[in-house]
């Protein structure tokens, strides 16, 4: 009997995974990105001695 070569089973998976992974993470990021955006201007506005003012939505806030 021949023995079966597995290197192209173990690629796919390989790649599935990742593939799974990446649609995880941008899954994540769709959701959570106003969050982090926010947090990322606040972060900033003290910084440069400016204040925070809240947006609407997530996402939408400003450095005044």
């Amino acid at each position: 009997m021949r023995k079966m070569n597995r290197n192209g089973q173990a690629l796919v998976e390989y790649v599935l995974i990742i593939a799974l992974v990446t649609v995880i993470a941008v899954s994540l990021i769709k959701v959570f990105g106003g969050y982090l955006k926010d947090s990322i201007t606040k972060t900033s506005c003290e910084l440069v001695g400016e204040t925070y003012q809240k947006g609407d939505n997530p996402g939408e806030g400003t450095c005044k």
